[in-house]
């Protein structure tokens, strides 16, 4: 769930709308944060909290200090002079889990994988206070929800008992009064929050984008002249972003590491599905802290992980 507005960027403009977009999934057009963005901060995250264990003694890799942090995180290649860049030792917990690469001395894929996360529940203001809104072919991402049926693209399902139209942000909609027992139960099953799950709304995969799109959070900034106080000429940007209190799924693959090896070793650093799961647990608490995405020194970013899983290797550990 969003503790901020979260900010994934694409380094694109939208013609008429912002100067600075955000990803979105390219067929529903739904704002989303990649997999590849979700890897690589926790990735980074792992590795502070491998070196922040080390209590400040070096950890020692050929006879040479190598440190997890910043060594073992980010894209792993060694600088010019032949310093940094992944150990790709099998005892190592970062380059185990999260994979690393040597150039041309090859490298390892790593043991968890990671999905995008996609816009589950996503708040709009209307005339009652917040509203969480959901569309079927999101609900049926869920295990017990897999075959939701649609709505109809000029209702808005909720459980309340008024039948009065209510709007969601500019879009006035009759609401059908409709049983969500079975979503509410999902979606407790998640940890999603009550006050979330008592102000519910579905409407239709078609709509879903709109009320997405249109009410999306967009600032706007501004470079400052120092020398004089004042907005620099041609200096001012727009940006947009998830607004806080959106809650995304996504999951985590993890495989067993007795099925790979690194080079000719044994991959020593976690020995079961569950080990791996948790090494990529320990960087949950670092994504509230320090966040995901751009604009982290605008107050943007953070997000906290409600359900972090504990799957088996028959059902594969999922986050939130």
């Amino acid at each position: 769930m969003a503790v901020d507005p979260v900010h994934v960027g694409t380094g694109g403009a939208r013609l008429g709308r912002v100067d600075n977009t955000i990803v979105r999934d390219p067929v529903t057009k739904v704002p989303k944060i990649p997999g590849s963005s979700i890897a690589g901060v926790l990735r980074t995250y792992v590795a502070m909290h491998e070196e922040a264990a080390t209590n400040g003694k070096p950890r020692q890799v050929a006879g040479q200090d190598k440190p997890y942090y910043p060594d073992c995180a980010g894209q792993g290649q060694p600088r010019r002079d032949g310093s940094g860049g992944h150990c790709g030792q099998s005892t190592c917990k970062v380059c185990t889990v999260f994979g690393f690469a040597r150039g041309d001395r090859g490298g390892f894929a790593g043991l968890a994988s990671f999905s995008d996360a996609h816009v589950l529940l996503f708040p709009v203001a209307s005339r009652l206070g917040p509203i969480w809104i959901t569309a079927p072919g999101v609900l049926r991402q869920i295990e017990g929800l897999r075959y939701y049926e649609d709505v109809a693209d000029d209702k808005l399902h909720r459980s309340a008992s008024s039948s009065d139209p209510l709007n969601l942000g500019w879009l006035l909609l009759p609401v059908s009064e409709h049983d969500m027992q079975k979503v509410r139960t999902a979606l407790d099953a998640l940890h999603v929050p009550k006050y979330i799950l008592d102000r519910l709304g579905i409407v239709s995969d078609k709509l879903f984008s709109h009320v997405v799109n249109s009410n999306l959070e967009v600032r706007t900034s501004v470079a400052i002249d120092p020398a004089t106080g004042a907005a620099e000429e041609g200096a001012l940007f727009t940006y947009e972003a998830l607004p806080r209190g959106t809650v995304l799924l996504w999951d985590v693959t993890c495989r067993n590491p007795q099925h790979f090896r690194i080079g000719q070793a044994a991959v020593q650093a976690v020995t079961s599905v569950q080990a791996v799961h948790e090494v990529v647990g320990t960087g949950f608490p670092y994504l509230e802290a320090l966040g995901i995405g751009g604009m982290g020194s605008r107050g943007m970013g953070r997000l906290r992980v409600l359900d972090g899983g504990s799957g088996t290797q028959d059902n594969p550990p999922e986050g939130k």
